[in-house]
């Protein structure tokens, strides 16, 4: 029965859905207008607040962001290193002491992260048709920085993609379809609607620190038709357990991460990464108020964050 239930799961390669980058004519202005740098985060409104706070009832919450140190996974040559200070030993009779760190790292792809419309690109061009060699300096980004994103709170939906097949782990390279998501929402009784925060259990993080080399190498994630059906219920952002959101490796072999582009330059919908998801899963907490808000790096490309789920 085992083998059977892997071999169902297995990815299926012979029918590989491509994707072509659509033109600048195409996709630019954005639907949010000439100069937008928003994209989904004009998504929050009052009424979106409204709405995710009356899904509170109980107060339970889930907090779903990883701890940071230099003991989590980390892609290419990303790092996240902590060094004590002794900044004031003082003098006084009350022997006041004071200690700080300085933090070594790429703060804005670490960890728990999401990700600004700076992180990826179609050739020379960011979303809403930003040119990267006019736009992108030493210092950060001159547009599209993820200071412009801001405080997002909304209703979240937890798609439990792995509960659906009845396994902790979706195997590696996994591709989620349009129908996985949907057989999902029906099983747990649910529709989405605009501006949610779509939220996909695949339980790859629980190979968090466990096993980073198995973390990284590859992952069960969304594949092409199942971000363009997302893209349709108009979310405020898509979120996944894993480091990458999408399948890794896409079954067309020719394409690389192409629902990045998909969902940040062309539609201009934030992408969340590495989401702590096995209390939400294990409480069935399908229906919740998530609410994240990144650093304000100015120009930066995106932000780790302690995202959290309260219903």
């Amino acid at each position: 029965m085992r083998l059977l239930l892997l071999l169902a799961l297995a990815p299926v390669c012979l029918s590989a859905q491509t994707w072509k980058p659509p033109a600048e004519t195409d996709r630019c202005p954005s639907k949010w207008g000439a100069g937008d740098q928003r994209g989904s985060g004009n998504l929050m409104t009052p009424e979106n607040t409204l709405r995710a706070a009356r899904l509170i009832r109980t107060g339970e919450k889930f907090e779903l962001g990883f701890d940071l140190s230099s003991e989590i996974p980390f892609y290419g040559n990303r790092r996240f290193d902590v060094f004590v200070k002794r900044t004031n030993i003082t003098t006084g009779t009350n022997q006041r002491e004071a200690n700080e760190e300085l933090v070594v790292s790429e703060l804005g792809q670490v960890g728990t992260q999401i990700d600004g419309f700076t992180h990826q690109s179609i050739g020379n061009s960011l979303y809403n048709c930003f040119r990267l060699d006019e736009t992108a300096t030493r210092t950060g980004f001159t547009k599209l920085g993820i200071e412009n994103t801001g405080t997002l709170m909304t209703r979240g939906v937890l798609i439990d993609v792995a509960a659906l097949k009845g396994v902790e782990i979706l195997p590696d390279e996994y591709e989620i379809t349009a129908q996985d998501l949907q057989d999902a929402l029906k099983r747990e009784n649910l529709t989405l609607q605009p501006g949610d925060a779509v939220i996909v259990n695949t339980g790859w993080g629980r190979l968090w620190i466990k096993d980073n080399a198995r973390y990284l190498k590859t992952a069960p994630g969304i594949g092409i038709g199942a971000a363009e059906w997302l893209v349709k219920q108009n979310p405020m952002l898509i979120g996944s357990d894993n480091w990458s959101v999408e399948v890794v490796h896409n079954p067309d072999p020719l394409l690389n991460e192409p629902v990045h582009q998909i969902l940040l330059v062309v539609n201009g919908i934030h992408l969340v990464e590495s989401l702590k998801l096995d209390e939400l899963a294990a409480q069935k907490a399908w229906e919740f108020a998530f609410i994240v808000q990144p650093l304000k790096i100015k120009g930066g490309t995106g932000s780790t964050i302690a995202p959290i789920a309260i219903r």
